[in-house]
């Protein structure tokens, strides 16, 4: 006799559960690179309190010393006889302090249009759209060339030029995320109670849009660093006697073949921050790619 089971008997099938790939690798490259990052800021400041550090005094009887040769010049020295781990130092503190400034401004000029953009909509979001177009079809670069030409080359200028140029990218992750949400019941319950957009987008809708304005702002410092430090090397940025990476690597060309180190140590520097911040932001890229969660 044969007898028949149905699917009603046997039940809901369980899922297998899938076995998550292991993301050690990751892990150990973001803390590695966030140790890079740290490891290189603190020593920045650290030898701002070295007993014999000044980035701007000359000795000619000690011109293009090797490095590790000179105790009172762990670094070595350039061709006129200044100390190259304070103009490191101090190259490193300015360039940090205006690729902070840099993303600073960008990241702020940009949460606002994104926000504005994408909780408004209808025309605000059709000029803010066209602005993001015409920001991407224009060069910094050359815009930074012609703005020299007309006020002089100043560490002011390229903050204002590269922070008002390069918003884009948090500009549009905010409108999506603006966008996505301003149709959601806890942000338009408020709005039918009478709270005011101001309101509504900060308490609402900001604070969605943080977490992911830090993600882009880390990941974005490597390459405004980049971008900085060869702006210093085209004379467009800090100009001398004030040390900066990229102008560290322009005045130790003219010495490659008898001094390489002199443009290797900088070199150096840029690497380290550049990639430690990149491996660091994946740490954070990965974490905070999850569903949106309700705010109370």
């Amino acid at each position: 006799m044969t007898h028949t089971v149905t699917l009603a008997q046997i039940g809901p099938e369980t899922p297998k559960k899938r076995r998550k790939r292991p993301r050690a690798g990751n892990r150990v490259l973001s803390y590695i690179g966030g140790a890079v990052v740290l490891a290189t800021v603190v020593a920045i400041i650290a030898v701002h309190f070295w007993p014999g550090f000044d980035p701007y005094a000359q000795d000619l009887t000690a011109v293009r010393l090797n490095p590790f040769v000179d105790p009172a010049h762990p670094l070595g020295t350039d061709a006129v006889g200044r100390d190259l781990l304070s103009r490191l130092a101090a190259g490193g503190k300015t360039t940090l302090w205006i690729t902070a400034a840099i993303v600073g401004i960008n990241m702020v000029v940009g949460t606002i249009l994104g926000l504005l953009a994408g909780f408004f909509g209808g025309w605000l979001d059709n000029v803010i759209a066209l602005l993001t177009d015409v920001s991407l079809a224009l060069p910094a670069v050359l815009l930074l060339i012609a703005l020299s030409a007309i006020f002089g080359p100043s560490a002011l200028l390229m903050i204002l030029t590269l922070g008002l140029t390069h918003w884009m990218s948090f500009a549009r992750v905010a409108r999506a995320t603006a966008l996505s949400l301003r149709g959601r019941d806890f942000v338009l319950a408020p709005q039918m109670l009478g709270a005011s957009s101001s309101r509504v987008i900060r308490t609402h809708i900001l604070p969605h849009v943080v977490p992911q304005m830090f993600i882009i702002a880390v990941t974005s410092i490597g390459l405004v660093i980049l971008l900085q430090a060869g702006l210093d090397y085209l004379g467009l940025g800090i100009q001398p006697p004030e040390p900066t990476w990229g102008g560290l690597v322009l005045e130790g060309q003219k010495y490659l073949r008898l001094s390489p180190w002199q443009v290797v140590i900088p070199g150096i520097a840029i690497f380290l921050i550049v990639g430690g911040t990149q491996f660091f932001s994946q740490r954070f890229t990965a974490e905070n790619t999850q569903p949106l969660r309700k705010v109370r």
